[in-house]
């Protein structure tokens, strides 16, 4: 396996551009209201937990799909590639690329970063994707699957049939396939946690690129390199037809997704091996789909039928196809890469493009309309960098002289890049699962579910240690909250927190946790660590809230597994690092949004409601599970047992805050009005549940005379959901009787 590039430390998840002054902006960028501010408001029909589904919560996808008549809908879509319609004609009589590039903008948004994007949720069918210039004309190629989406109905979804027309198409086409899984379930409205970046224009409107000499870093958690792209910009680094500039971008923006430079040239020699760019005329402003007029019924960037007929269509603005069989899996990509020498063009609609120096007449391609006249192949400034970047070179030279290895290569990396945010195998669904598992798929021996004399004997063990309340409830919420419900990595089971890079993360504290996973695999006996791990920290849990005169029982399921150092991808895993952590007062470094607004992301990668989030942040500070003990927060002098001091401590009327340093809003110090003496110390994470008037209308609730059991309750709930939302093995499973709370 290649090596990837190690992330360097600048390089953060959340980290500003080239590091230097922080400059504030919203967590979410730019939202498709700002964009579309006529847009139908639907939203508005979806408050207060109204869930926008139609399928409604009785709906079980994975069960639907099994019953699929799974090969008569591969027959149907390979029927499909060569079904040319007259209101969208296949160039060369084959849908099969228009098919690639659709599966492949729809998983290609995914990123290592913070796991969002992807194809898992069919989110190209909502803005802002819908309407991304790098999307265009991709609407045409969902409606041609409409008929079978139809057809099959609940038993395949649309995130699914993406991707498996994608796998079609390269098979019908003589394309090499490592496999297929379905398992990724619809959802029916715009994922609008997800930032996109924070630009006002589009690429094609003259958006900067988010890469250059004086911005060595994209900002995170961006993969793209321009606002409205999937990933590089075809014509060179805004606009500028360098190839090492864009050789440098390609690395960037693949590594985010953490893809190799390897895995960069395969797919890219793989995915153009096939069709066509679409840049034929010059074209007026199109407008995309959520622009146009209500009678266009959701399509966008048209042109008028004859103009269409005669592929007369203009997308990305580049025209050309780059091989001369651009419906058939050759060599012939890189073998014309390396074949001649190119020269700067541009394409009828103004793209600058590269085009061979006096190319043999067989190796020209066939028009897309007709098939007996021949006409010049092209490569972008993309394809260029594959010759001129010396690593890429090297590559593409070896994939080149040896078609087999290409084919695998190219086999594996689609594999990747269309299932890499689905999670761990356990979730993968159909008859094309393949047998290898991979190292990417985050692989986890299965586990034993412990005996409750076995279960019962370590919490007595673990509590008379010496290891305090505080202690085994960070580990167990540093282990289980790396979890991320964005594209199901991390999390505890697999105990990975024993393992790089995890055990060496500042925020895990790493001399600490060092002790207390030596003192717990001295007690655990045969029960793995990962179930150890979160037990320890139930039982303080279940301790911290008898101290506190509630006699309660958190439920727990084992049957965790042990992971390996060596099935631990660290690169991947890297990017996964808490650059903050509001539920344990965490904060790296200062960011380019506001420190609660970083709680409230990971809240929402953790899959938590704002009354969970709320819970646990109030439960965590009085349980002492502060960053490196700290105090700020810990606004009880009960500290170890399981109150509502927090809530009760933190709207108190006669506190007033104040900034610890006016340089600095990140600090405060609570004050008495009456002696104006110092009483509490907070951050900005723990001041918004009492400044947000939503949030601290839910504080109000947990700080009440009376919910003090309420609050104990419903921080168990909430914590039992952050320790099992990995546990794919026990979904819909009844946790035993004697476990119950």
């Amino acid at each position: 396996m290649a090596d990837y590039d190690k992330p360097r430390e600048s390089g953060c998840p959340m980290s500003p551009q080239g590091g230097g002054e922080v400059k504030a902006r919203s967590l979410l960028g730019r939202t498709n209201k700002d964009w579309w501010p006529d847009a139908l408001p639907i939203d508005m029909l979806h408050q207060h937990g109204v869930s926008p589904d139609p399928m409604g919560d009785e709906y079980d996808y994975a069960e639907a799909f099994q019953a699929l008549d799974y090969a008569a809908l591969k027959a149907d879509l390979t029927a499909l590639m060569t079904d040319s319609k007259s209101w969208w004609p296949a160039d060369y009589g084959h849908y099969g690329p228009f098919m690639i590039r659709m599966a492949w903008h729809a998983a290609g948004t995914y990123r290592v970063t913070d796991g969002r994007g992807g194809s898992s949720s069919g989110q190209q069918r909502f803005e802002p994707l819908n309407s991304w210039p790098d999307n265009g004309n991709l609407d045409k190629a969902r409606r041609l699957l409409w008929p079978l989406k139809q057809k099959y109905g609940k038993n395949i979804s649309w995130a699914d049939l993406f991707i498996l027309a994608g796998n079609v198409a390269i098979e019908s086409m003589g394309g090499p396939v490592f496999g297929f899984a379905g398992g990724r379930k619809d959802v029916f409205a715009s994922e609008g946690d997800t930032f996109w970046g924070a630009e006002e224009i589009w690429v094609n409107e003259g958006a900067q690129t988010r890469l250059s000499e004086d911005m060595p870093e994209l900002e995170g958690p961006l993969a793209a390199i321009q606002m409205g792209l999937i990933y590089v910009n075809p014509e060179g680094p805004g606009g500028d037809p360098d190839p090492l500039g864009s050789a440098r971008d390609m690395k960037a923006t693949f590594q985010r997704m953490a893809m190799n430079s390897e895995e960069t040239v395969a797919l890219t020699a793989g995915g153009h091996a096939f069709g066509k760019s679409h840049g034929a005329k010059s074209a007026p402003h199109f407008k995309s789909p959520s622009s146009e007029a209500v009678h266009a019924q959701g399509l966008g960037w048209l042109t008028d039928s004859e103009e269409i007929g005669l592929g007369h269509i203009t997308t990305s603005g580049i025209e050309g196809a780059w091989s001369n069989n651009p419906t058939k899996w050759t060599g012939d990509y890189l073998r014309l890469l390396f074949k001649y020498d190119y020269e700067l063009t541009e394409s009828p609609a103004g793209a600058k493009q590269w085009q061979p120096v006096n190319p043999a007449p067989e190796d020209m391609a066939p028009d897309a309309r007709d098939p007996n006249k021949r006409v010049p192949t092209m490569m972008t400034t993309a394809d260029m960098a594959l010759k001129m970047d010396p690593e890429f070179r090297e590559i593409a030279l070896r994939f080149r002289d040896d078609q087999s290895v290409l084919d695998d290569a190219f086999a594996r990396a689609w594999f990747k890049l269309t299932h890499r945010d689905m999670g761990p195998k356990i979730r993968y669904l159909g008859p094309e699962v393949p047998e290898e598992t991979l190292i990417w798929q985050d692989p986890v021996p299965e586990g034993v579910q412990p005996s409750d004399a076995d279960i019962a004997a370590f919490k007595d063990a673990v509590l008379a240690s010496g290891l305090t309340i505080g202690q085994l409830v960070k580990t167990a919420w540093a282990s289980a909250s790396s979890y991320r419900r964005s594209d199901h990595r991390g999390g505890a089971n697999g105990a990975r927190i024993a393992l790089a890079p995890q055990k060496d993360w500042p925020v895990n504290e790493p001399e600490q946790l060092g002790q207390v996973l030596a003192k717990l695999n001295e007690l655990r006996g045969d029960m793995s660590l990962a179930d150890a791990i979160v037990l320890a920290g139930s039982a303080a849990v279940e301790k911290a809230a008898r101290d506190a005169g509630h006699d309660v029982a958190v439920p727990f399921m084992g049957g965790r597994g042990d992971a390996t150092q060596e099935w631990t991808e660290v690169e991947s895993f890297a990017w996964m690092e808490p650059q903050a952590d509001g539920f344990r007062n965490y904060l790296k470094t200062r960011h380019p949004v506001k420190t609660e607004e970083l709680l409230l992301d990971k809240a929402s990668l953790l899959g938590l409601s704002a009354p969970e989030m709320t819970v646990l942040v109030g439960g965590l500070r009085v349980l002492g599970a502060n960053f490196g003990d700290a105090p700020e927060g810990v606004l009880t002098d009960r500290k170890g047992q399981l109150t509502n001091d927090f809530f009760v401590n933190l709207l108190d009327n006669e506190t007033f805050w104040d900034l610890v340093d006016t340089s600095s809003d990140e600090e405060f110090i609570g004050y008495d009005r009456g002696g104006r003496h110092e009483k509490w110390r907070a951050t900005r994470t723990d001041l918004i549940f009492g400044s947000n008037s939503q949030l601290r209308a839910t504080a109000e609730v947990y700080a009440e005379n009376g919910h003090e059991g309420k609050f104990v309750r419903d921080f168990i709930r909430a914590w039992v959901k952050v320790m099992n939302a990995d546990r794919f093995d026990i979904t819909n499973k009844p946790i035993s009787s004697n476990q119950a709370t």
